[in-house]
């Protein structure tokens, strides 16, 4: 028996090609589909079968009959269901140790300036106790009151002070490596060379100013450029202060170590508006004023139009006639209109 079959259409019998295939099913006189193995899989058929209701028949000879037409089908409102497909979102970039520290510069330069602002208030009030002292005995709890504001303030504003200088560093390896890399370059200074020179004591004092010159670049905006300048003068000058009053304390009189007090006061109101003016010269650099607002550009635009005279020259006046002349004319017209009067009656 061969293997080859012809499936019929209509009756779904197999008839096995002996020869030439034929065309029509002997029983049904149906199609015959195309010849094909018996165990032949779907996928290499040229043929598949279609699953009908069995009343197909009945149902086409019946006809069909049109329903009648619905309004058109219309949303009150937007619908709510089906598929969502949102955009993926992009990884998030690893967050970095420095680019975190970095993060809280402007709220630790405004706590150390508060901190030593109260700092610099302690020494006053240690130094009114001292005056006050020369006359008078002073309380017991008013002095202890006075040595813990300055113990405590004395202490909290260096570690503010350290903390800050540390975030500033780190803001600092940042901002050259987003400057160098928008060039499309590389910072050309290590990581631990910015860190030295700005945390070293003695060099610090020189070098902080060279790696935000190098920051604003060859051709730096005259407002960033004077900002460094201001910085970098203010930034020896609270050095010097450091010194001069760590020197001070060490005097051995009474009246060097009250001025000692007074001046160390003094030296905690300049660190405050240094803390200040960092705050405004790292604004600067990265466009905004003190307040945290993003500064506008002033453009000055050539005028083309020719300037227009807003107050007109002053062009001489008709030289008035003389009082006797203007008089004896007004009496002839006078005299001549009233001729004319009695000419008509």
């Amino acid at each position: 028996m061969s293997s080859v079959v012809q499936p019929c259409a209509r009756c779904g019998a197999r008839w096995a090609v002996q020869g030439a295939p034929m065309h029509w099913c002997p029983r049904c006189r149906g199609v015959l589909l195309s010849p094909g193995k018996v165990d032949a899989p779907p996928t290499q058929r040229n043929y598949r079968w279609v699953a009908r209701r069995p009343d197909h028949r009945t149902r086409k000879a019946a006809g069909t009959t049109q329903a009648p037409l619905d309004p058109t089908p219309r949303y009150t409102q937007t619908p709510r269901w089906g598929l969502l497909d949102p955009p993926a979102m992009p990884a998030p970039a690893p967050q970095r140790p420095l680019r975190g520290l970095a993060a809280h510069r402007d709220r630790l330069l405004v706590w150390t300036a508060l901190a030593f602002l109260l700092a610099a208030c302690a020494e006053y009030g240690r130094y009114l106790i001292l005056l006050q002292n020369r006359t008078r005995l002073i309380p017991s709890w008013l002095l202890w009151f006075s040595d813990a504001t300055v113990w405590i303030f004395g202490l909290l504003a260096p570690i503010c002070a350290l903390v800050t200088a540390v975030s500033l560093v780190a803001w600092l390896i940042e901002a050259r490596k987003a400057v160098f890399a928008a060039h499309g370059r590389r910072d050309p200074r290590r990581r631990w060379s910015l860190i030295a020179g700005c945390l070293v004591p003695g060099v610090n004092l020189v070098w902080p100013g060279v790696f935000l010159t190098e920051l604003i670049g060859a051709k730096p905006e005259p407002r960033k450029l004077k900002a460094v300048r201001i910085w970098w003068a203010a930034w020896a000058f609270s050095g010097l202060l450091l010194i001069a009053a760590t020197l001070w304390r060490d005097a051995g009189t009474l009246q060097a170590e009250a001025d000692g007090v007074s001046f160390s006061g003094f030296t905690n109101l300049c660190a405050a508006g240094f803390a200040v003016l960092t705050l405004w010269t790292v604004r600067t650099l990265e466009g905004r004023d003190l307040r945290g607002q993003t500064r506008s550009a002033h453009r000055w635009v050539m005028a083309a139009d020719p300037a227009e005279v807003v107050i007109a020259p002053v062009e001489p006046g008709a030289i008035p006639e003389p009082i006797d002349e203007v008089e004896r004319a007004n009496s002839g017209r006078m005299e001549q209109n009233s001729q004319e009067e009695v000419g008509a009656k």
